[in-house]
């Protein structure tokens, strides 16, 4: 009778090489997550370089990208909070609009530049305050509401210049708050970059270590990342989006002293659809429309790259209307990053 061997042999290793393609390919989409917009800022500004060496790669041309992105990057910082907590803010042009508006009345009225510049700062941030109310306390959505502040605050803000742009007196013009983004060569700092551009820098310092070291950046992120589990773990949801979105707005206020100290004057139809590039620059600087993810130095590439694409556009001597396709298709494959961008953290 024959005698089967029955002795058990050592099992083969099961090697899943899916699951280690997955694991590498997701390796891979984490570092183009993060430095992909850097990527696409050198890129961009290589081929502007390349075309246009004389006009585009020079230091002032420098000096005036930095100019025009500091009143976009001031208002995407706020922005930065709001998409992260899972919101969204439409009406950031009409407040800029707005507060311009605001502080020339405040100049006309008498007001020191201090005062003017805190009323124009402290009107949107009682937009601010209406939104985060609405959104919590009637459960409204902030796309709809910012979307009807987007149009109420436009009109208001013509309505209190009397349709017309609001020229403070020349007596004044020579003080601080009409130079924000001035070089001046008389100044060491402000020879390299105007006081506007340092306050851009210093600000974004600021939000990064709010937002990386504080109670209140941490709620940030997880009232983005989940509602019901922050509320769970005692973060006061409402009170915390109402504190975010003023705390937005702050932010926009500033990018309204910004920019009326580039216009000098209040003027009610400045800033029209800017909301759209500061939208943009969160978005291409890694932020999740659907909350949770997001930071202030992706956010500063990405306005940085909306800059860079106008600027060298006009250097290029494009039309303003190949200009806004250019600007529309940025916007748009932006949205399509964050698409993905979400489906595979899902």
């Amino acid at each position: 009778m024959t005698t089967r061997n029955t002795t058990s042999r050592p099992a083969l290793p099961v090697l899943d090489y899916g699951t280690e393609t997955s694991t590498h390919w997701q390796r891979v989409g984490s570092v183009l997550n993060s430095l992909g917009p850097l990527m696409a800022l050198m890129l961009v500004f290589a081929f502007f370089s390349v075309e246009r060496p004389t006009r585009f790669f020079t230091w002032p041309n420098f000096q005036i990208i930095l100019i025009h992105m500091a009143v976009v990057a001031t208002a995407a910082l706020g922005m930065t909070c709001v998409i992260v907590s899972g919101g969204i803010d439409l009406s950031v042009g009409s407040s800029i609009a707005l507060c311009t508006v605001v502080i020339a009345q405040c100049i006309i009225a008498g007001q020191s530049p201090v005062v003017s510049a805190i009323c124009g700062i402290l009107a949107c941030m009682c937009i601010g305050l209406l939104i985060g109310l609405l959104v919590t306390t009637l459960k409204l959505s902030p796309f709809i509401v910012t979307l009807g502040l987007w149009g109420a605050v436009r009109g208001f803000a013509k309505w209190c210049s009397g349709d017309t742009n609001v020229n403070p007196p020349t007596r004044v013009t020579h003080t601080w708050l009409f130079h924000l983004l001035d070089i001046l060569h008389d100044d060491q700092w402000q020879r390299i970059f105007p006081i506007g551009v340092w306050i851009m820098f210093a600000l974004t310092i600021v939000v990064g270590l709010i937002l990386r070291y504080t109670r209140f950046g941490r709620h940030v992120f997880a009232i983005g990342s989940n509602e019901q589990t922050a509320r769970l773990c005692g973060v006061r949801v409402e009170l915390g989006k109402v504190m975010i979105y003023l705390f937005a707005t702050s932010f926009v206020g500033i990018a309204g002293v910004l920019e009326f100290s580039h216009l000098r004057i209040g003027d009610p139809t400045t800033a029209d659809g800017l909301e759209l590039n500061v939208i943009a620059a969160v978005v291409i600087g890694g932020a999740s429309m659907t909350g949770g993810q997001g930071g202030v130095a992706g956010t500063l590439v990405g306005a940085m790259l909306m800059t860079v694409v106008n600027n060298g556009c006009t250097e290029m001597g494009m039309a303003t209307s190949i200009q806004q396709i250019v600007t529309g298709v940025i916007i748009v494959l932006a949205a399509v990053l964050d698409h993905f961008r979400h489906r595979r953290a899902t």
